[in-house]
């Protein structure tokens, strides 16, 4: 039976291929920049986070890019800078007799696969929502993330066996035909229609229309990027076998939330959703934290998968309700920056605290975020209640 190229599942089956090339390596960049070009974790955590960085100075760019030649065409420009961010740091891993020049090339190539994620996540996002309509943009936000964190979960133990199987080299080899193979597939599918704004909209009034919401999310994936950049260090200072299973374990909860609850925001609004959802993770975290043996610190990082998976779409629903159509990709990139931001910062300021305070300083720094995230959600779900309730009673005199 040929696919049915319009539909959300294809789109989401070729963002898995392409995704693959980012979530692989993930859990090892640190892992080799320290142990095996000896710099510190600071540095280890700088260069996972430079993919993460430059998104912050990007997504602004990829929005309006996707407002004015469509989200497809903005995809199909992240995926082509995917492939040449990977193949840079094929050329870092190749350089590893020379550490210096291999950790530069290691950090453009991160960086560059910033700007591409930018561009990708931004564009198949604007796409599928132009496509499946505004209404339905919580089950788009759903699905992408579903896709891209179910690719961690396969990635991570994945990219672990490949790396100390082969070494970087081939796993970044093996990453590089991912974002081609999801070109092809992509191509497959109708394109959106560009939405031109009839007038420029300036990007910080976007990002000021989008703070309150963007700062939850941020808050929220500070979670994730600790266990992203940190979770193989820290069973190893543990003494534990299975880090990479903690991705999995991330990744699973993420995905089955996502798959079994994705209308939830949807169907009972973002601001109630994300408020469990922050519950959720903040347990997760303290469980990582308190963890005296692997499995719990496996069920922490399931139900820290399980509180992450919903905040962003619920937000990102908020968002929409709030953005005109013709300046929903910039809002789409203005909103997605406060998550870079906690992705980008929080491995090399984690890893500072790591060098001076030993690695049980790791989770309680991410339930604290998880913790302050609950507390902004509350505060907007209750300006969201009481802005309904004097609309209600306007429309009743």
């Amino acid at each position: 039976m040929a696919p049915k190229t319009h539909s959300l599942m294809w789109s989401g089956l070729a963002l898995l291929i392409v995704y693959l090339a980012v979530s692989l390596p993930l859990p090892v960049i640190a892992t080799f920049v320290t142990e095996q070009l000896h710099f510190s974790n600071a540095l280890g955590g700088l260069a996972v986070g430079a993919a993460f960085l430059t998104t912050i100075f990007t997504r602004g760019w990829a929005g309006r890019f996707s407002d004015k030649r469509g989200g497809q065409l903005c995809l199909f420009y992240g995926l082509a800078l995917y492939s040449l961010a990977i193949f840079i740091c094929f050329l870092a891993a190749w350089r590893m007799s020379q550490p210096s020049l291999a950790l530069i090339l290691l950090l453009v190539g991160r960086a560059l696969l910033g700007v591409g994620e930018s561009f990708a996540i931004v564009g198949i996002l604007s796409w599928r929502i132009d496509l499946k309509g505004p209404d339905r943009s919580g089950l788009v936000f759903a699905v992408v993330g579903a896709v891209m964190y179910g690719s961690l979960a396969i990635g991570g133990p994945l990219g672990l066996y490949i790396y100390k199987t082969w070494g970087l080299a081939k796993l970044t080899l093996v990453c590089l035909p991912l974002p081609l193979m999801g070109w092809v597939m992509f191509s497959l599918a109708p394109k959106s229609a560009p939405r031109p704004a009839k007038q420029k909209t300036p990007f910080l009034s976007i990002i000021g229309r989008v703070w309150a919401q963007g700062t939850v999310v941020g808050l929220q994936g500070v979670g994730f990027a600790l266990i992203g950049a940190f979770i193989n260090r820290y069973f190893a200072n543990k003494g534990w076998l299975g880090a990479g299973y903690a991705l999995t374990a991330f990744g699973a909860g993420f995905v089955l939330t996502r798959l079994c609850f994705g209308r939830l925001p949807d169907l009972y609004g973002g601001y109630r959703v994300a408020v469990v959802a922050l519950s959720l993770e903040a347990l997760g975290q303290a469980l990582l934290w308190l963890a005296p043996f692997s499995a719990v610190a496996l069920g922490g990082a399931f139900l820290t998968g399980l509180g992450c998976s919903l905040v962003y779409p619920a937000m990102g629903l908020e968002i929409i309700k709030i953005s005109a159509p013709e300046i929903r990709g910039a809002a789409v990139g203005a909103f997605a920056i406060f998550q870079d931001v906690a992705y980008g910062a929080t491995a090399p300021v984690v890893g500072f605290f790591i060098d001076h305070f030993g690695y049980s300083i790791v989770f309680p720094l991410g339930l604290l975020a998880a913790i302050l995230g609950l507390i902004l959600a509350l505060i907007l779900k209750k300006s969201a209640y009481i802005k309904t309730k004097e609309r209600e009673s306007l429309a009743q005199n």
